[in-house]
């Protein structure tokens, strides 16, 4: 089978540069690399070069659009029958493309996600961020490895899709944040089938700074009520989740006033069974830590961008594009 990695990319040259690095150790090299550089202001064209001597790689740069519409121009541009995207920031381990062509040799499916993992060199941040991101006490596991045998859903750091699904969908939508579950959601409306490959895992680097990280959950919070009007059929009461724990928090903090301390005991040994499990999968105290603050940031913020999202859309019945037209790409 003939595999086109897809890597959509605006600056970020020294992350791209590690990522290339990782896709010149695979044990399979059955596959060409399309860089499509989404309008960067500096010249990543040299960084592409250094790889040029050790792998299939192609280069195109365009207009700044966003990572989905610069996704699906590499999928124009490329000549494998299958997709692999990558975002910049991941790091991928040897076996990754082995282990990719081996899933679906044996068991092929229209379209795959895989999951993240923190990589040792990471800081003690980027591993609190992935703990509260993918651990099955914060998100059910269902970015790091949860698996749903036909049902899983894939994200575009890590996915990967038929060119005959890609004919069939056009690819990624007009959504600037959400896109993959997007994309997932009319797949499965379309007829296709989705699959988690748990050993086809990347290193995922993540934002830099808590204040990025509070903007990237608010972002997905927003996202979600926009996802269920165009899917309504796999609307959940679960996405509800994370604004209930809050708001839970907030009348417990109330009531602890009035003696009623119990309810935010409860919370506490909550975030301090989060403390001790990341800081037993890390071996960081710090870790553990920084864990509270990175699952209670994603609580908050993603709560928060959800139930302004519900209002707007379904209480003052507003356009989505009007409510939040950054989370979609101009026309």
């Amino acid at each position: 089978m003939n595999a086109s990695i897809i890597i959509a990319v605006y600056q970020r040259e020294e992350e791209l540069k590690d990522l290339l690095t990782s896709l010149t150790q695979q044990s399979n090299r059955n596959f060409e690399v399309v860089i499509v550089d989404d309008g960067s202001t500096v010249d990543l064209k040299p960084v592409v070069d250094l790889f040029s001597d050790k792998l299939a790689i192609f280069y195109y740069k365009k207009l700044n659009s966003g990572p989905g519409l610069s996704r699906n121009y590499g999928m124009q541009k490329a000549s494998g029958d299958y997709f692999i995207f990558l975002d910049s920031d991941t790091i991928v381990p040897p076996h990754y493309i082995a282990e990719v062509l081996k899933e679906l040799e044996n068991n092929y499916v229209d379209f795959f996600g895989g999951s993240d993992a923190s990589h040792q060199d990471f800081s003690a941040l980027q591993k609190a961020i992935n703990f509260s991101m993918t651990s099955f006490l914060t998100t059910g596991g269902i970015r790091g490895g949860k698996q749903k045998v036909d049902k899983f859903q894939p994200r575009s750091f890590n996915m990967g899709m038929s060119r005959e699904a890609f004919e069939a969908t056009g690819g990624f939508s007009d959504l600037r944040v959400g896109e993959d579950p997007d994309l997932t959601l009319t797949l499965w409306e379309k007829g296709f089938k989705s699959r988690w490959f748990p050993k086809a895992y990347v290193y995922h680097k993540r934002r830099a700074t808590l204040k990025q990280f509070g903007r990237q959950v608010k972002a997905f919070g927003i996202a979600r009520p926009i996802l269920n009007q165009r899917h309504p059929a796999y609307n959940s009461i679960t996405f509800w989740f994370p604004t209930i724990f809050i708001l839970g928090l907030a009348v417990a903090i109330v009531l602890s006033f009035f003696g009623l301390w119990q309810f935010v005991a409860l919370f506490g040994v909550y975030f301090a069974f989060i403390f001790v499990v990341a800081a037993i999968q890390n071996k960081s105290l710090k870790v553990g830590i920084l864990s509270c603050i990175t699952t209670f940031i994603q609580f908050e913020m993603y709560g928060m961008g959800f139930i302004r999202s519900q209002i707007m859309l379904n209480v003052f019945n507003q356009d989505p594009k009007e409510a939040f037209p950054n989370h979609f790409y101009k026309s």
